[in-house]
């Protein structure tokens, strides 16, 4: 069993190792062989096409641009999200129930429906092809995946453990950030991986409402491939750093991502 995982992952992760290898070919070498060719003739390794990377603007101004949109919506979509979960789990208002439905409702509302009348909105109130529009179209499709996530973690937390520090006079506020959060933690460190990968590798609504002059990363590549064809040695490092990214945030919070996955699943 071991061995058939090992396969398994060492074929899924041969596309990322050929796209790495590819990345650090010249572009003579990538037209004339295949990747795999590196392991016989090491001496195609090349950085060369990092530092042309790094010298492209159009590149560099798009690693930029996804992260002034990638972060605003995660941290937008945790805050706004855990509020909202504390206060459907522990609050008790008028139609709580019914709400927190309609929240599970529109989880299944598929992002291709809104793309035109929200273009239409943005392009009304003047914040079409923006990083605004595109932070707030991110974060308004990301609350209720948050909203469902987080109020189910926060609903396992002992009533018993609430109640005795009302007990001792902490407030609803209070309560929320020095009980509630610190025990959701790994929750919400998933929620902000799983926001985080989507909005950094989004391509069709950064096509849509991000700033053609300043698009990000996967629209910037986009561009590269429409632009200049075939262009490999400017497509493999520019993928390769768009994925690692991604790839950094992941390992960093992987304890508390598999914490927050597996929370309730073991007694």
């Amino acid at each position: 069993m071991r061995l058939f995982l090992v396969l398994v992952a060492l074929f899924w992760l041969m596309p990322t190792v050929g796209l790495l290898l590819s990345s650090l070919r010249s572009p003579s070498d990538i037209a004339s062989s295949g990747w795999w060719q590196v392991f016989t003739a090491p001496a195609q390794l090349t950085t060369e096409n990092y530092r042309d990377l790094l010298a492209n603007d159009a590149i560099t101004g798009s690693l930029v641009s996804t992260v002034l949109i990638t972060v605003p919506a995660t941290l937008l979509v945790i805050v706004i999200g855990a509020f909202a979960g504390y206060a459907f789990a522990w609050l008790d208002f008028p139609g709580r129930d019914w709400w927190f439905l309609l929240v599970v409702a529109l989880l299944v509302v598929p992002v291709q429906v809104a793309l035109v009348p929200v273009s239409k909105l943005f392009g009304a109130v003047g914040i079409f092809e923006t990083t605004l529009g595109v932070v707030l179209f991110h974060t308004a499709f990301g609350l209720p995946f948050a909203i469902f996530l987080l109020r189910n973690f926060f609903a396992e937390i002992p009533r018993e453990l609430l109640e005795a520090a009302r007990l001792d006079g902490a407030g609803e506020i209070r309560l929320f950030t020095r009980v509630v959060l610190p025990l959701g933690g790994p929750a919400v460190a998933s929620l902000g991986i799983f926001q985080f990968l989507w909005v950094w590798n989004d391509m069709l609504v950064a096509l849509i409402f991000a700033d053609a002059q300043s698009p990000p990363i996967t629209v910037a590549l986009q561009q590269q491939v429409r632009q200049f064809g075939n262009n490999v040695d400017v497509l493999a490092p520019g993928a390769f750093v768009s994925m690692l990214i991604p790839l950094l945030v992941f390992f960093a919070f992987q304890r508390q991502f598999v914490s927050g996955v597996m929370a309730g699943a073991v007694k």
